[in-house]
This record gives C-alpha cells, sequence and structure tokens, in this order.
C-alpha cells in the first residue's frame, strides 16, 4: 500500500502530562510527548486527514513522526554498578549518556568483568567482589543491579535501606513469594525505585496509550506478543571465559542464597538456563510484553495463566524450555474491558527473529514496537469501491446474505524521528528525573511485580502443569 507523505508530527506539548502519565516537576532530561484527545485529532487533521473526531477511516497509509525534545540535566548523580555482565554494562552505557552522571564504583563476583569496567570507565575506578561495600560508600547515590535474577530482592532491599535509589534489571525478583518484600521496602525507605524494563518509557507504548484511550481501536478484546531468537547469544550461550575458575570467580557467594554445589562455569556465565538463577523464557521475554501492555491498557494484570511448551533444539543440559506459550484472561476493570492475551517465544527461530506486541480492539488493531507504531482500521465505508458496494448493498436487501461483510483496511503509521535516542535512554532520564525530585516512575516496585508475576507464573503453570490463579489487585495466588 502506497504511503503517503504528511507534514512533520512533532507531537509535543509541553503543557500536557508526562510519559508515564505523571505531572512533571522541571523535566530537563525530555520534552511529554503525550496529547489530548482533541489535539491528536487536529494534529491528524493538521497531516492531511480532515476528521472531527478519532480516524474512523484513512483514506490511505500515513506515516507520522514521534519525536522527543532532550536536553541536558542540572544536578549530578553518581552511580555504582553491581552485576557488570552484559546488561549490566549496557544499563550503565545508557546511564552515563545522561549529563550529570558519574559511575565511581562496580562489584562482580568474576574479576575479568571488574577488569574490564576499568578498562572501560577508569583505572580509578572503585571495584570490588562484595556488593555491601558499594552499598557503604557514602559518594554512592544510586545502584544499578544487572546480576543474575535469584539476587534481585535481595541486593534491592539492602540497596534501599542503605540509603541508595536503586534501578533493578527485570524481573523485579526470582520468585512469586518475593515481590512483597521490594515493595514493602520502597514504601518503607521512600527510595526511587525503577525496574528495567526500558521498551516501557519507548515513544512506541506512549503513542500506543494515547491511541488506544482515544478509542482508535475501540474497545480492546484481545492482544498477542511474540518473540524470537535464532542466534547462540540469543539461546544464551553467554562466551565463558578461558580464567574461569574458583579464583577467578566468587563461587560460593553467588551460590549463598541457593543451593550448595561443585564450582560450574556453565552455571555461572550462562545462569539464565538453570532454575535456581535465573526465570527462564518468560522471566527474561514475557516481563518485557507484560510491562508494555500494562502500560498501554493500564492493567494490573491477568487472573488466570495457562502455560505450555518444551525443550526441543537447546539440550546443551538447561533446566528451562527454548519454546513458551503462555494463555492469560484479564479481568474486567474500570481501566478496560475483558480481554485475552496470548505470549509465544521461541528459541528454535529458523528465519530472522521476529518481536512484536500486537493489540486487538472492536474497531481495529495495532502493532507496536519501541520506536514504531502501525494502526489498522476497518474502513466503513463500500462506496469508493462498486464492487463491494453491489455485494453490501445484496448482503442488506437478501435475507439469506445477512451476515457481517468484509471490509477493507487502512492504516497510518507513527515512527520515531531519527534523532530519537530510544527506550534506554528514557527510561534512565525517568529515573534520574524522579531522583531528583521530579516526577515518580511508574515501572516503580508495585508495577514490577504486577508485570513480573504474571511471567513467573508462567513458569509454575510449565512445571506444574496446571493453571495458576491470581489476584492482580492484591497480587497474591488465588485458591
Amino acid at each position: 500500500m502506497k504511503t503517503k507523505s504528511v507534514p512533520l508530527f512533532t507531537n509535543i506539548n509541553s503543557n500536557s502530562k508526562s510519559i508515564l502519565g505523571q505531572e512533571p516537576k522541571e523535566d530537563h532530561s525530555k520534552t511529554s510527548v503525550s496529547l489530548s484527545r482533541k489535539q491528536f485529532v487536529r494534529k491528524l487533521s493538521l497531516g492531511g486527514v480532515a476528521l472531527a473526531t478519532i480516524p474512523k477511516v484513512f483514506s490511505q497509509s500515513q506515516t507520522n513522526s514521534l519525536k522527543r525534545q532532550y536536553s541536558s540535566p542540572n544536578n549530578n548523580i553518581q552511580i555504582a554498578l553491581i552485576g557488570a555482565g552484559g546488561m549490566g554494562s549496557q544499563d550503565t552505557f545508557a546511564a552515563l549518556a545522561h549529563s550529570g552522571v558519574k559511575l565511581v564504583a562496580v562489584c562482580d563476583l568474576y574479576q575479568g568483568h571488574l577488569d574490564k569496567a576499568k578498562e572501560r570507565w577508569g583505572a580509578g575506578l572503585f571495584t570490588t567482589r562484595d556488593y555491601k561495600e558499594i552499598l557503604a560508600r557514602t559518594d554512592v547515590d544510586a545502584v544499578i543491579i544487572g546480576t543474575p535474577d535469584h539476587w534481585h530482592k535481595q541486593i534491592s532491599i539492602d540497596a534501599m535501606y542503605a540509603g541508595k535509589h536503586v534501578y533493578c534489571e527485570k524481573p523485579m525478583v526470582h520468585s512469586l513469594e518475593e515481590g512483597h518484600a521490594v515493595i514493602d521496602a520502597q514504601r518503607k525507605t521512600g527510595m526511587v525505585f525503577m525496574v528495567g524494563s526500558q521498551g516501557l518509557s519507548s515513544l512506541g507504548n506512549e503513542k500506543a496509550r494515547e491511541l488506544l484511550a482515544s478509542g482508535a481501536i475501540g474497545d480492546i478484546n484481545y492482544a498477542e506478543g511474540f518473540w524470537a531468537r535464532r542466534s547462540p547469544s540469543g539461546a544464551w550461550q553467554y562466551n565463558i571465559p578461558d580464567d574461569a575458575s574458583k579464583e577467578t570467580v566468587s563461587w560460593d557467594r553467588y551460590l549463598s542464597n541457593t543451593k550448595s554445589r561443585d564450582f560450574d562455569p556453565m552455571r555461572f556465565f550462562r545462569w539464565r538456563n538453570y532454575r535456581d538463577y535465573g526465570t527462564g523464557m518468560s522471566g527474561d521475554l514475557f516481563v518485557h510484553l507484560f510491562s508494555s501492555l500494562h502500560f498501554i491498557t493500564n492493567s494490573y494484570g491477568p487472573d488466570q495463566i495457562y502455560a505450555s511448551g518444551g525443550l526441543r533444539f537447546w539440550k546443551d543440559g538447561r533446566e528451562v524450555p527454548d519454546v513458551m506459550l503462555g494463555v492469560f484472561d484479564y479481568p474486567e476493570t474500570k481501566k478496560h474491558p475483558a480481554f485475552n492475551l496470548s505470549l509465544r517465544c521461541n528459541f528454535v527461530d529458523g528465519t530472522s527473529g521476529t518481536t512484536y506486541l500486537r493489540i486487538v480492539g472492536s474497531e481495529g488493531a495495532m502493532d507496536i514496537q519501541w520506536d514504531k507504531v502501525i494502526v489498522r482500521r476497518n474502513a466503513e465505508s463500500f462506496e469508493a469501491d462498486p464492487y463491494l458496494a453491489a455485494q453490501a448493498h445484496k448482503l442488506s436487501t437478501d435475507p439469506k446474505e445477512k451476515r457481517k461483510q468484509m471490509k477493507p483496511q487502512e492504516e497510518i503509521v507513527y515512527e520515531a524521528e531519527k534523532d530519537y535516542l530510544g527506550a534506554h535512554h528514557d527510561h534512565f532520564a525517568n529515573w534520574f528525573n524522579a531522583i531528583k525530585g521530579g516526577a515518580s516512575v511508574v515501572e516503580d516496585a508495585i508495577f514490577g511485580y504486577r508485570a513480573a508475576a504474571p511471567a513467573l507464573a508462567c513458569n509454575d503453570s510449565y512445571y506444574e502443569n496446571k493453571v495458576i490463579l491470581w489476584d492482580p489487585t492484591a497480587m497474591k495466588l488465588r485458591k
């Protein structure tokens, strides 16, 4: 379908609410892009489509630009990294891209990661294998936790009680039983706690949230998500260093909150493959989709969870499946009607790897990526096509043909502009802004637990072969 060029759609409104739906307090890291329903309609009409309400028919495909404006924060924040592997290091690069942020310390249980940290960020960096030495430092304002999942809860709680703000990688906890302890610690300490599902802060998610609230696809009734990978690294086949040993790895400390075992570099460097340390495909990938879906729909989560799957290809000693399917029932709330969700994840993908979240409504559907949203709606008129018009007339006059007819679809596309720095950058901007007294973050401990819980319940359903009943409001299992 041919795309029609339209004037630049910047989506900038300094008087509207912030990206996360909170009232801003001098947020110098970004400019809000939320638009009211009336402003959204006006922007579309300026783009060449004259509309009095949310568009019901798009004459042809249109592409609109999504834009974020950036400026530097004024105050310095000193951070430390706990867990300097792949994701923790990427988080640190994203954090240091913000002005006024300084890395002062790094903790990791593998000496090679500490040596690499000094190469990357300076020989004068304080490094240690004991995270409590980080928390005891008075020059650390906030910590990034990029450890394996089984350490998320305890380090987060210890850090908040030590007076440190926390950015904790997803999922927030390793099991359903751990969530409320982190929530209580955030509530009692008042520290800013942010879960690292960075896609939540994307322009794509924000636009999808706005479009759904404006009625662009009608009432939600179904959603689906898919995440596939085919590369060795995508199957958690992380590199095992040649010098891996009990001298270079603090193995006993790594296992101190779980089962004792003989040294096994596979369990340390490829930890996602093992249930004692990781949370499988759902904890690694489904949680991203839950975070985005809950942000877009204002949902607290499903009340019924069922998962299936299997270990189909990566038979390398791992304990978790490489194919997982999840089915979730979302109850009706004041924010949204009841709807169903299906999620799929595949590490045996023979194509190029695919990721998407699709929300289907009564009047259309949205395909959502972190930097792009495609809205498709059913056209309401057949007059432009003589054949369709004739068929519509036949259906309306012949009692034997009284059934719903197929209608053509039109689409509108929103894409981030080239200067967009990405969801990872924006997620840290939100955290830093909150630390400096700005709007509170959305992905706090409560939001993070509500996104993690159905992902963790997927594992319980898979291993126990049963439906998991969940209370998304009270955040506890139902009998």
